[in-house]
């Protein structure tokens, strides 16, 4: 994605057929992520417009320097989490799991996975309880690390580490179904 300079110093001029052309440049790559972070497509794109205000309204402080892609995710990554915060309902439900050691990779679901499409693995990812699947993304999707994960989503790093061993085993054992 190469978005020229003069496209931004315009968004940042308020010109609005500038952010209407920056909108569809970028629509296809935040709509990506925000399918990742949501349950539904209506939340994805709800969560993609507030993401896309939030992007507009900091483009001032955006550095030529820093790749405009990475920008722009680490903002939609950051909308997400706070909409989700504002869903506390789900932050009830978190166990809360202390010094738990991550289990070493699963080579067998590897190599399911590489026999699988895209809207399979992203199917399997969907069902997964929300905090572990906002987990997972977070961690093997997204690369944060735990420490990170867990001052996102306001847990323990033990807690993110659960989530993350539970998504693992339960698209195991989706997986494991499947063959």
């Amino acid at each position: 994605m190469n978005i020229d300079i003069d496209l931004i110093t315009a968004c940042i001029n308020k010109e609005r057929k500038a952010e209407y052309e920056l909108y569809k440049l970028t629509y296809r790559y935040l709509m990506s992520i925000c399918v990742r972070y949501t349950r539904s497509y209506e939340e994805a794109q709800d969560g993609l417009n507030a993401g896309f205000m939030k992007i507009l309204s900091n483009l001032d402080k955006y550095k030529t320097g820093v790749p405009f892609k990475a920008w722009i995710r680490k903002i939609m990554v950051n909308t997400l989490i706070d909409e989700y915060r504002k869903e506390k309902k789900h932050l009830d439900n978190i166990q809360h799991v202390e010094n738990y050691a991550e289990l070493p990779n699963m080579a067998e679901v590897n190599q399911a996975i590489m026999t699988m499409d895209v809207e399979q693995i992203h199917k399997y990812i969907m069902s997964l309880p929300p905090v572990s699947q906002k987990v997972f993304n977070l961690y093997v999707i997204d690369g944060f690390d735990h420490k990170e994960i867990a001052r996102m989503l306001n847990m323990s790093e033990g807690t993110s580490k659960w989530h993350l061993h539970h998504s693992r085993e339960q698209l195991k054992s989706m997986l494991l179904k499947m063959n």
